[in-house]
């Protein structure tokens, strides 16, 4: 009963993902941990997610216009928590922020969005977080290490995120391309890696990336006009679950 309320729940809330397509197909992305607990994901668009928990739900990045939609977070079920890897403008919004919140929304970015939202945790590569219910949310580097594009996501600066509930590890890239940090990243139940130029990676890169990760289901994000069955493909037999969402 619990897992249908949670899928009636989700498909009643996917009408304002304006940016996915599969929002209506909620079921394929609902995970339960070792000790029962539901996760479900739900994607919006580009870098986007919302993770729900019970009755509590997790932001990801969450903006207003991008990818050629534009989204109402008033009419999405209020966060209690709101995630933010860096301050550029495709994941970053401080209305889309303030359209999530309620009283006790807990905002946890890099030091820059909360310079500009003006509160929140600050969070630097390195640093974790451990929220009242117990899980923990962890940031570790995002960056470029082409010379192309080291102005775009400077090393130091902003940050990738391991969300760990019940036992279950989450990880979100952010924007970076195949760092070495990334052998760090372990017990990865589920991962969002970007896989779009000019500013993340290729699919080649992303493979490299994955495969370096291993998680056990992977979520391409922030793609935009990326070949993304390029990365499904380079993936195949690699024992890595690729779920390919319009996060576009």
């Amino acid at each position: 009963m619990k897992r249908i309320i949670l899928l009636l729940m989700m498909t009643a809330f996917s009408f304002p993902f304006t940016g996915c397509k599969s929002a209506v197909e909620p079921e394929g992305d609902v995970f339960t941990t070792k000790n029962g607990t539901e996760i479900s994901f739900t994607c919006i668009k580009h870098a986007s997610v919302g993770i729900q928990v019970g009755d509590k739900w997790i932001y990801v990045d969450p903006v207003i216009k991008e990818s050629g939609t534009e989204t109402d977070y008033t009419v999405f079920p209020k966060a209690d928590y709101i995630v933010v890897t860096h301050d550029h403008y495709d994941h970053f919004d401080s209305l889309a922020v303030e359209q999530l919140s309620k009283e006790g929304t807990v905002f946890v970015a890099d030091s820059a969005s909360v310079e500009a939202l003006g509160r929140g945790v600050a969070m630097r590569n390195g640093d974790s977080y451990d929220t009242v219910e117990g899980w923990k949310i962890e940031a570790v580097p995002a960056y470029n290490t082409s010379e192309e594009k080291l102005q775009f996501h400077p090393k130091g600066r902003d940050n990738g995120y391991i969300i760990t509930v019940d036992g279950f590890r989450m990880y979100f890239g952010g924007d970076l391309e195949v760092i070495p940090e990334l052998s760090d990243v372990k017990d990865i139940d589920v991962a969002f890696l970007p896989c779009n130029l000019p500013f993340t990676m290729t699919p080649e890169q992303c493979n490299e990336a994955a495969r370096i990760v291993a998680p056990k289901v992977l979520f391409p994000y922030h793609y935009g006009d990326t070949d993304i069955q390029k990365l499904v493909d380079l993936l195949a037999g690699s024992g890595i679950d690729v779920r390919i969402r319009q996060y576009q």
